[in-house]
């Protein structure tokens, strides 16, 4: 297969393979040479996982404010190192919160919200991630980020184990939320600690896990050379954006970097330019009347 192969897979990563594993993967199965995935998900947590191979790479950027939906388990009574299963965890001695109790102080974490990344995190810290400092025994000094939680609802309760119970939750919220910190910051706000033991994104923006396939799927399509069975055009989630078919003549403009007239009533955000057969052009900006391009996905005829 060869580098002209451009659209998404959206996968539906199962826990224990990093982000990187599951992009490498279809990059030496495809044979492209660019790929990359739309935002990392933990090894231990599932779900939704867009990865875009050749001209969507160059897309990439317009998803990165998508808001994201996710499937939270939260174990209250302990509290992790990592602010998730995979940390070394310290028993709490206060007493284990009600359901009752956990629905109230979900109250305060709805909205915007300020939010300190996890020690165990890729933020960087005086040009070190704040990982490397705390596998050093070092607490790194983290400032706190504003994010936006939407959507925040308590949909499952198991109290089995009396001292240890486990709220599923399922959230929507901004790009840059770290999870493992509303579990950590839950927990506090309750005085018994908690930890996230399990987590799957169900959504990104517009890809959705219904829409998802398993790796072993990807794995058999790509294998076979049945890319369409698992792969979408490049434009995908990106429905928000305008779209514009553009006359031959403005086409062999673009493919020289210079502007073209804009339409009456385009907005000055990226707009997605089209040739006459519907594939994608360029993404251009409305400056002054103008539509500039700043990528440009085919050359002169």
């Amino acid at each position: 297969m060869a580098e002209s192969i451009d659209g998404v897979i959206i996968v539906a990563k199962e826990p224990g393979p990093t982000s990187h594993d599951v992009v490498g993967l279809i990059r030496r199965l495809s044979g492209a040479r660019r790929v990359g995935h739309g935002g990392t998900l933990d090894p231990f947590a599932a779900g939704v996982l867009p990865v875009f191979l050749g001209h969507a790479t160059r897309l990439v950027e317009y998803h990165t404010a998508d808001e994201k939906e996710y499937r939270a388990l939260v174990a209250f009574g302990a509290r992790s190192t990592t602010d998730d299963i995979e940390g070394e965890l310290t028993i709490g001695d206060a007493p284990a919160p009600t359901r009752d109790s956990v629905e109230a102080a979900l109250s305060g974490f709805r909205g915007q919200i300020d939010q300190v990344p996890p020690d165990y995190s890729a933020v960087r810290v005086a040009g070190r991630h704040a990982y490397e400092l705390a596998r050093h025994g070092r607490k790194p000094e983290l400032r706190p980020r504003t994010v936006v939680i939407s959507r925040l609802e308590l949909v499952g309760w198991d109290d089995s184990a009396a001292d240890r119970p486990t709220a599923t939750l399922e959230l929507r919220c901004t790009a840059g939320t770290y999870v493992r910190a509303l579990a950590r910051d839950l927990g506090e706000a309750l005085g018994s600690g908690a930890y996230l033991a399990a987590l799957t994104r169900t959504a990104s923006g517009a890809f959705r896990l219904e829409q998802a396939h398993s790796l072993d799927a990807v794995r058999s399509a790509l294998s076979e050379g049945r890319l369409d069975k698992v792969m979408l055009p490049p434009t995908t989630g990106l429905d928000e954006l305008p779209r514009l078919t553009v006359e031959p003549n403005d086409l062999r403009a673009l493919t020289k970097g210079q502007p073209i007239a804009a339409p009456e009533g385009v907005r000055a955000g990226p707009v997605l330019l089209l040739d006459g057969k519907g594939s994608l052009a360029a993404v251009a900006r409305q400056r002054d009347g103008k539509l500039e391009p700043e990528k440009v996905f085919v050359g002169p005829a």
